[in-house]
């Protein structure tokens, strides 16, 4: 049913143009940081955010994109929260941009018939149980984080009171796990360690991985801190196997049908006993970006029939949010498709069971 569809990984961006607070940093307006610059106009190009009215176009362009999925089906828009330090200290200068969450709030209620949103939350904040609070009474979902890029150690007794907030308040935790390759994380990518997670699942948190982690390698920590490396990915797997952790610890399918992180769908896939506990999500604007989800290449690896591609190409150029919901529909693995509870997310929002 359409309305139980619910995107759960959808970026909201901005410039701050509007008065919202939303920020990107002065190097990512910069030929002087060409990295950083391209990135930032790969990224407004694929939302078609026009440059002298970033946050409005931004927000329109979604819009007419969700529109564009059947009645009742909805995107949950993420904030993004700070770099903070060990003390808890705001730290715009570490932060790759900043999406309030007041402002997530304000353009959900503007349009809420197609869009929830996601508070992003740094856990060492001194008044961070207080926001959660705040956010939750102002129509939150959940949380955000990307630990690489905020610098949150999961694994930290400094996230304990917030991870208790969390679970007090059946608020789940949507958190990156794996290496980061969108922003500049490079000197954090171990923070990303799925098996840092498991401070959270132990204080009783619905954790959501983000990618499934599906990108890089991290030390296996069950071996103790030095022990070898082995792929992020697998030691999601072995999150997910362990006894005890089945209500609780998810994952979501954002941005795996890119060419860096493709190789983890065939696993995926096949293991149709995990598939209750995956969940849907774009990553938009990434879909967007033509070169990082090639259906001729997911087509000649064997998880796209031929004869799909066409209409796939055609949908994205019309709508990349259609384009990725309909390719990870048509995704298949040794006969296995993604069940359609995967894509029918709301209830584990709503807490109505429904998916």
């Amino acid at each position: 049913m359409p309305e139980r569809v619910w995107d759960v990984h959808v970026h909201l961006l901005g410039n701050g143009d509007s008065g919202g607070g939303a920020w990107l940093p002065p190097e990512m307006t910069s030929p002087w940081h060409p990295v950083a610059f391209l990135r930032r106009l790969i990224l407004m190009n694929a939302a078609c955010a026009r440059g002298d009215t970033v946050d409005t176009s931004y927000v329109q362009r979604l819009h007419a994109l969700a529109e564009g999925l059947p009645p009742g089906a909805r995107c949950m828009l993420l904030a993004f929260d700070h770099h903070h330090d060990q003390e808890g200290r705001s730290r715009p200068a570490q932060s790759p941009f900043h999406v309030p969450d007041r402002y997530a709030a304000a353009v959900a209620r503007a349009f809420p018939g197609r869009f929830e949103w996601i508070a992003s939350i740094h856990p060492y904040r001194p008044d961070a149980v207080e926001a959660l609070a705040a956010a939750r009474t102002g129509g939150a979902r959940a949380v955000k984080w990307l630990p690489n890029a905020m610098g949150i150690d999961p694994a930290s007794s400094r996230c304990d009171a917030f991870y208790a907030a969390l679970a007090r308040s059946d608020t789940p935790l949507l958190t990156h796990a794996g290496d980061e390759a969108a922003v500049d994380a490079q000197s954090a990518q171990e923070l990303g360690n799925p098996l840092r997670l498991r401070r959270a699942l132990d204080h009783g948190v619905r954790v959501i991985v983000a990618h499934c982690a599906a990108l890089g390698a991290g030390v296996d920590l069950d071996t103790g801190p030095h022990g070898p490396r082995v792929p992020n990915f697998a030691l999601f797997a072995r999150l997910m196997d362990e006894p005890g952790h089945g209500s609780r610890l998810h994952g979501d399918l954002s941005a795996l049908a890119q060419r860096n992180r493709a190789a983890a769908l065939p696993r995926l896939l096949a293991r149709v006993d995990w598939h209750p506990r995956l969940l849907w999500g774009s990553d938009y604007p990434l879909p967007g970006v033509p070169p990082l989800i090639s259906a001729h290449a997911l087509a000649e690896q064997g998880l796209l029939a031929p004869a799909e591609v066409p209409v796939l190409v055609e949908i994205r150029r019309y709508n990349p949010l259609l384009f990725d919901f309909v390719l990870k529909r048509r995704l298949t693995a040794g006969g296995h498709r993604f069940a359609p509870s995967v894509f029918e997310t709301r209830g584990f929002f709503t807490g109505t069971g429904a998916r």
